[in-house]
């Protein structure tokens, strides 16, 4: 299974994790896990998808993700998870 890491940072408002999984589900990517927290006005998630089925390219993913952080002021970071376990093995 090919999987991708998305990180969201930013100021906390209704509808972020609906916004980002709803571009994760019109991609086929399934969300696996999602851990969130809001601390103060700020909102910190990190999603684990599977990207085996997606019907477009990764790259077009990342931009439509990376999109929507600077639509709504957050910092999205989509990450394959090949490039996450190499940056986090030493």
């Amino acid at each position: 299974m090919k999987k991708a890491v998305i990180t969201v940072i930013g100021k906390d408002a209704v509808g972020i994790l609906a916004k980002v999984s709803t571009i994760c589900a019109d991609a086929k990517a399934n969300v696996i896990e999602v851990t969130q927290s809001v601390l103060q006005d700020m909102f910190a998630m990190i999603m684990l998808v599977d990207i085996d089925k997606i019907d477009i390219e990764f790259s077009e993913l990342v931009d439509r993700l990376t999109a929507l952080g600077d639509d709504l002021g957050l910092k999205i970071h989509t990450m394959h998870e090949d490039i996450f376990n190499t940056m986090h093995t030493i």
